[in-house]
């Protein structure tokens, strides 16, 4: 079955920088486009990034354009994305999530605290 599985959260100073992974399995992961979201307490999840099945493609949240990366690695099945910049309105748990025959699949999540 789909398994997304979130790591690299944690605290942080603001201006510092974080690498989440995600590692996926269950399915071909090189043929599906895959996604970051976040979710701050008391408000909506929201998508943060997103990159194409081959990786040529990325988006991303106006909040974060210039500070966070999406990256991926199809020879290890794995999503990353390098925060850089951190500010306290980041702290969020993000989430990857992935949409195979219509059905989205999420994974646990990771917490990120950006505090001084």
């Amino acid at each position: 079955q789909v398994q997304l599985v979130e790591s690299g959260g944690g605290l942080v100073q603001p201006g510092g920088s974080l690498r989440l992974s995600c590692a996926a399995s269950g399915f071909t992961f090189s043929s599906y486009a895959m996604s970051w979201y976040r979710q701050a307490p008391g408000k909506e999840r929201e998508l943060v990034a997103a990159i194409s099945a081959p990786g040529g493609t990325t988006i991303y949240a106006d909040s974060v354009k210039g500070r966070f990366t999406i990256t991926r690695d199809n020879t290890k099945n794995t999503v990353y994305l390098q925060m850089n910049s951190l500010k306290p309105e980041d702290t969020a748990v993000y989430y990857c999530k992935t949409t195979r025959s219509g059905t989205d699949y999420w994974g646990q999540g990771t917490q990120v605290t950006v505090s001084s």
